[in-house]
């Protein structure tokens, strides 16, 4: 199992509306508006380091009103 956090910036207004999405996307299991230098943080849990990319590089960054992404694989 690989666990990883994907930390995405949003257009102004559009966190809500972001975090339904992203929710919805296979192997996301948790989104949460933050405070601070992105505006969502969400948790994915995935079988393969391919699969986190997919998460990412595909779904996450192909919604409209995300402006940039940074993913981070748990090491433990």
């Amino acid at each position: 199992m690989v666990t990883a956090y994907v930390m995405i910036k949003a257009n102004t207004g559009e966190a809500d509306r972001l975090r339904e999405s992203v929710e919805s996307i296979d192997g996301v299991e948790a989104a949460h508006i933050v405070a601070g230098d992105v505006d969502i943080i969400a948790k994915a849990a995935v079988d393969t380091p391919a699969a986190v990319k997919k998460i990412a590089a595909t779904e996450i960054q192909g919604i409209s009103g995300v402006e940039d992404t940074q993913t981070y694989i748990a090491m433990d």
